[in-house]
């Protein structure tokens, strides 16, 4: 992961968690469910958020390293890897 990269993740993870731990005391304090449904929404977007800058800095840092090096399998590996994610999140 690129060194720039993290920090902002982390900030990101750690706003989550908050917002995690906020649904938690909605549904101890009987909160109405739509409101905890629209939590749970801002919730899974910001982790889609996270996922997706995840997927960009592999591809920006890791995907085109092996592409540009001299190492074959290297890239046939990166290409599979890049393969079995996308075949994950069509299920």
């Amino acid at each position: 992961m690129q060194t720039e990269t993290k920090p902002k993740l982390i900030n990101r993870l750690n706003r989550i968690e908050g917002q995690v731990r906020g649904i938690t005391r909605m549904i101890e304090d009987d909160r109405y469910c739509i409101d905890l449904l629209t939590q749970l929404q801002a919730v899974r977007a910001a982790l889609h958020r996270v996922e997706t800058e995840v997927l960009k800095d592999h591809l920006d840092h890791c995907v085109m390293g092996a592409m540009v090096g001299d190492d074959p399998a290297d890239r046939r590996a990166k290409a599979q890897e890049l393969i079995e994610l996308l075949g994950r999140a069509s299920r």
